[in-house]
Order: C-alpha cells, then sequence, then structure tokens
C-alpha cells in the first residue's frame, strides 16, 4: 500500500513526532538532550523554521514547528536533526546505523483554537508519562522557556495563540500556567493523537475546507471535536 502523501504548507504549524527506531532510546544521557537542543536552535534558523513548542522523551520527540516562506524547510530541519543525533549517538557507541524511524509523523494545525491545545499536549508529555508530577519539573520541553520571564535567554518562538493570552509576557505567562494546569480532556487528547497517527488535519471541518482548496487535495478523514476552553 503506498503512503498517505504528508501535506506540509508554508506559514501553518505542524505537529510533528519523531520515533527512534523499534522504540529504542535515542537520549541515553543529558547530554544528549542537550546536543539536540542545541542542533535544534541552530538549524531552525537556518532552515527558516519556527519553533512553537517541544518535548524531548526518552525514544522520542514532539515539535510544533511553523516553517516560513518555504515549505521545504520543515523536512529539511527534520533530516539535519535526525542526521546529527544519529552521528552523534554513532560515534559514541562505535557503530553505524539508524537511530530514527525512516519516517516521522505529522499534521498540520488549526492556529487560532488548536494551536495552545497542541502546545499543552506536548508539554504535559512528561506527566502522561508519569515522569514528573508536575509539567514545570521536566527540563527537556519548552514549557521552562515559554514560562521565562526574560526573553533574552528564550529562544523560543512566541505563537499566535500565546501572544493573544495577554497584553505583557507577565500576563500570557500567568495565563498560559493556568491552562496548562487545567490538563487535557479526553475528547482533546483522542482527537490531536488521531490527527497525527492518521497524518490528518488537527483542526475543525471548515479548517480541512480551507486546506483542500489550498492544496487542491481531498482529505476524506476528518478528526471531530473541538479543545476545552
Amino acid at each position: 500500500m503506498p503512503r498517505t502523501a504528508r501535506i506540509v504548507l508554508p506559514d501553518y504549524p505542524h505537529h510533528v513526532v519523531q520515533r527512534g527506531h523499534n522504540k529504542q532510546v535515542v537520549f541515553p544521557e543529558t547530554s544528549d538532550f542537550e546536543h539536540y537542543l542545541a542542533d535544534l536552535q541552530e538549524l531552525k534558523a537556518v532552515f527558516d523554521v519556527k519553533v512553537y513548542a517541544f518535548c524531548l522523551m526518552t525514544n522520542h520527540v514532539h515539535l510544533l514547528l511553523a516553517p516560513g516562506d518555504s515549505a521545504a524547510g520543515l523536512g529539511q530541519l527534520m533530516k539535519g536533526l535526525a542526521g546529527r543525533m544519529t552521528r552523534h549517538r554513532n560515534k559514541l557507541e562505535g557503530r553505524s546505523g539508524t537511530l530514527w524511524e525512516s519516517r516521522y509523523k505529522s499534521s498540520v494545525v488549526q492556529t487560532d483554537i488548536y494551536l495552545l491545545a497542541c502546545s499543552r499536549y506536548i508539554e504535559l508529555n512528561p506527566v502522561r508519562a508519569q515522569m514528573v508530577q508536575r509539567a514545570q519539573d521536566y527540563p527537556w520541553s519548552s514549557l521552562h522557556l515559554r514560562l521565562n520571564e526574560f526573553p533574552k535567554n528564550n529562544w523560543l518562538d512566541e505563537s499566535p495563540g500565546f501572544s493573544e493570552l495577554g497584553t505583557n509576557l507577565a500576563e500570557r505567562i500567568t495565563h498560559y500556567a493556568s491552562f496548562m494546569e487545567q490538563g487535557v480532556p479526553s475528547s482533546e487528547l483522542q482527537l490531536i493523537r488521531g490527527a497525527l497517527q492518521r497524518g490528518q488535519l488537527t483542526g475543525s471541518p471548515k479548517f480541512t475546507d480551507e486546506i483542500e482548496e489550498i492544496t487542491g487535495l481531498r482529505i476524506t478523514q476528518r478528526a471531530r471535536g473541538r479543545p476545552a476552553k
């Protein structure tokens, strides 16, 4: 059966997940997490891709990315990240071969009502995995950057949804922290997971119509539901 064509659009956010080959651990050491994040910070500028959220788990990564004028930047970024990390681990272990699954999963995300929901889903991964009790205690997600009141040290891009949470940074941080404390409703969890697994859009039927018009593709399966407010 042929692969489903991946939909990648310039200037739209995309929820991306890449897993280790055969679910193997890709970040066995603290230095591995640091290495990947340094590469992400560097390559996002090289390929003109905004990073709205991320969470590095032991055997996979969640990223919320928005390519600029060229949709190809997303694939180039993911290829660069995967290649650098593979070479890094292979050198340390004195081995060769693949580190990641051959194909990452991605879903275009509707900006106005789903973007913040997707950010929350990503940053709460360590809590759902029972690795920490509070999301802010996990060091390898974007949350500690998002809640940073000193933007000079923050390389995370501010998403449109986050910008609308308040008139200044302090207000936005307070409102987002409250939003995180609400957790992810089960319906929202299923919607985001289903869209990603099937390569669908994370959005409303109206959003699906919009993307069909842009791409000229018929997207027959639609994830139903709406993020909780």
